[in-house]
């Protein structure tokens, strides 16, 4: 199937285009603030190299968070608002997973890391072979409550990993090892694999109903929870 996938989830674009398991052509750019005007840009792009329009898909892939509240939200609408227009299906999958993707067929666990800003991070822990299996369940937690709970050797990839890197060797040593730089930037041509599957298992969900995890709640919601007294 044609598949077009997009990635919004940290401050960098990344769109891919999929013919089955081929990758046809992925745009990858650290966009920060323009990301809103520059995104459909981006899509024009890979589908102009590959000569195809919307309509020539089969479907449509996005990361549905954790990540950016912001980038996520922009990614999602862009996707909802293609898929509408073209009368397409969709399907989300996690940030995390498809950042731990890039270590498909490692050795051992897998620990993807966003920074959540407030001193905590995105993160979960995945057995990664030719598809993640999650070990420990996507959350948001302050780094140090979660390195406690490993204990064996681990692969850290992604921002959260870089920022945090001194405190990761301090808890776990030799034990911890760091994926190579250009691992660290998710990219949607590895959410394309995960995109694909929700479609083999008839898992895609109505365009209404595709919404962000957030896993915390926004600002905007956290300000209004107060206002309530909740």
């Amino acid at each position: 199937m044609k598949l077009l996938t997009i990635d919004t989830s940290t401050s960098a674009c990344s769109v891919a285009l999929t013919s089955g398991e081929r990758l046809v052509a992925e745009y990858l750019v650290n966009l920060d603030m323009h990301l809103a005007s520059r995104l459909l840009d981006c899509v024009d792009a890979v589908l102009h190299m590959a000569g195809l329009t919307v309509t020539d898909l089969d479907g449509l892939g996005v990361a549905l968070g954790p990540g950016s509240f912001t980038g996520v939200r922009i990614g999602i609408a862009t996707v909802k608002g293609l898929a509408l227009a073209a009368g397409k299906e969709v399907a989300g999958f996690s940030s995390l997973a498809m950042l731990a993707m890039n270590l498909s067929w490692a050795a051992y666990p897998v620990c993807p890391m966003f920074d959540a800003r407030k001193k905590e991070v995105y993160t979960a822990l995945y057995a990664c072979r030719e598809r993640p299996e999650a070990i420990v369940a996507d959350c948001v937690v302050p780094p140090a409550d979660f390195l406690e709970n490993i204990t064996g050797t681990t692969i850290f990839v992604g921002d959260g990993a870089i920022n945090y890197r001194d405190l990761i060797v301090s808890r776990l040593g030799e034990r911890a090892i760091f994926a190579p730089p250009y691992f660290h930037q998710p990219r949607a041509s590895r959410g394309a694999f995960l995109a694909r599957e929700v479609f083999s298992r008839g898992e895609t969900v109505p365009v209404a109903a595709l919404v962000p995890v957030y896993i915390r709640p926004s600002e905007a919601e956290l300000a209004k929870m107060k206002r309530e007294g909740v």
